[in-house]
């Protein structure tokens, strides 16, 4: 490495420490047991472990691959590891980081068709193939947004638009009726945050109550929009969930379909967890009544085994949605837009620049093909229905809510322990399990009850590894409740 030279990384010095970077990830993805799933870190110690001041001379890559491993790796929490099963286990598999490197050679911007014909092509034709997949009808248009608090965030701006009384694109709110969005008490915190970014404020989002199963209460539904309208508020949108994040349920998304048409109201649907499944046959019930949702979302990056990010976001009326989002300035018009057979996508969100993000996935859906995906998928509920027949047979434990799919919501009680200690227990526990390095989990509350999390999901999960989380689990728990 010579200071001071212009231009590039020369293509022999490229190909060298490709072939090492390579090497390296081939051996993580081999191997990644060797590391411990949550970082042994305190705050602050990767920050001590790096230069303070920016280099001033050219440094070689040598040096900077070893400060990758030595400074970077002992901070990282490793979530493409098979026991990682907190929040959402994801994992960027082969062929997708694979699509990631090129994307990230090319390094176009696919904001306009000119920009970059084939990626806006290969965008169209790969969530062509996924709306497929997960049995959608074609007359969902599909983008692709980096995650799915963009995706909704897109489509309540596009519920707003289509409110007929007030122009809030060209007027913004001021003068405009009290609009009022719902979602279930279980929904995803990006609604929430999605009213508050798009002026509606948190007062303008209603919680619906959930039945037993933590899914939407429709009659709920009903009820508070009769209140709302009788106090003058303007319902406009209901977002509902399939697969929400504290328990994998599925809202009653035909009901609620049919309380959206009577009261005109837009459907938005969170699918971005358990939207995927339904590219298994038998899992299809997972979006019933998605085909009459004004826009769904559903993640690859969190079930398709594509790094992150990667959100696929369907719209069945686009052209709302452009009317939201389009704005074309002298220096982004081309001769090509004119044309019907052409679609700019920066007109349909709020991005700009676009990356590359449908390669990847076109190369995952390639590689692993219709059926190796649908059969990965359906691997990991049957390992979630083995750890819920676990937990059920298990008197030291209960089960706190169904397990649909490949996430099991538990905790520890063992016989005669009062409710009082079962909080302090859970979160030892928790913690215990987690400092061990071998397994991640996460929690939430249900109804206030401190709740363990056991997400699979991740592509070189097997049973082998759940089985050993929940032999730790329940070593743990033996050590905290009868340390003598």
């Amino acid at each position: 490495m010579k200071d001071g030279r212009l231009g590039d990384m020369p293509a022999d010095e490229f190909e060298e420490y490709g072939r090492r970077a390579v090497a390296w990830v081939a051996e993580y993805l081999a191997h990644p047991e060797r590391y411990p799933v949550l970082a042994k870190v305190a705050p602050g110690d990767v920050t001590r472990a790096l230069p303070a001041e920016p280099p001033m001379r050219a440094e070689p890559m040598e040096a900077i691959l070893a400060d990758f491993e030595r400074a970077i790796v002992p901070g990282i929490t490793h979530w493409n590891h098979p026991s990682f099963f907190a929040y959402f286990a994801i994992s960027g598999s082969g062929p997708g980081i694979l699509g990631e490197l090129l994307a990230a050679a090319l390094n176009v911007n696919a904001m306009l068709w000119k920009t970059s014909p084939a990626a806006t092509e290969l965008e169209e034709v790969t969530l062509g193939w996924l709306r497929q997949m997960v049995g959608l009808p074609d007359a969902f248009m599909g983008i692709i947004m980096d995650t799915a608090s963009v995706a909704s965030l897109c489509a309540i701006a596009a519920a707003r638009e289509a409110v007929g009384e007030h122009r809030f694109r060209d007027d913004g709110s001021s003068g405009g009726p009290r609009l009022r969005m719902y979602t279930s008490e279980q929904a995803h915190s990006s609604i929430e945050k999605a009213g508050i970014v798009l002026g509606l404020g948190r007062a303008g989002v209603r919680k619906i109550p959930v039945d037993g199963r933590f899914r939407m209460d429709p009659a709920a539904l009903r009820t508070a929009i009769e209140e709302d309208r009788g106090a003058g508020w303007r319902p406009f949108c209901v977002a509902a969930t399939v697969g929400t994040t504290s328990t994998t349920s599925v809202d009653p998304i035909p009901a609620i379909a049919e309380v959206c048409r009577a009261e005109d109201l837009w459907l938005h649907v969170d699918g971005a967890y358990a939207g995927i499944a339904a590219i298994a046959p038998e899992l299809r019930w997972a979006l019933a009544g998605c085909d009459r949702a004004d826009s769904i979302v559903i993640n690859p990056h969190k079930w398709l085994f594509t790094p992150i990010d990667c959100s696929a976001f369907y719209c069945r009326r686009p052209d709302v949605l452009r009317a939201a989002f389009s704005l074309v300035p002298e220096y982004l018009r081309t001769a090509e837009a004119d044309q019907t057979a052409v679609r700019d996508f920066m007109d349909y969100g709020v991005q700009l620049g676009r990356r590359f993000r449908a390669l990847k996935l076109w190369m995952v859906i390639r590689y692993f093909g219709w059926e190796g995906l649908a059969a990965r998928i359906r691997a990991h509920v049957h390992l979630g229905q083995r750890l819920a027949e676990w937990i059920d047979a298990d008197p030291d434990f209960e089960r706190l809510a169904p397990t649909p799919f490949s996430t099991v919501c538990f905790r520890a009680h063992p016989p005669a322990t009062p409710e009082e200690a079962l909080e302090p227990l859970n979160t030892a526990l928790l913690e215990a399990v987690n400092a061990s390095g071998r397994a991640y989990l996460s929690h939430t509350r249900l109804r206030g009850t401190y709740t363990l999390r056991f997400a699979i999901g991740n592509i070189r999960t097997t049973e082998e590894h759940v089985r050993a989380a929940w032999d730790l689990i329940r070593a743990e728990l033996r050590r905290l409740h009868d340390p003598g």
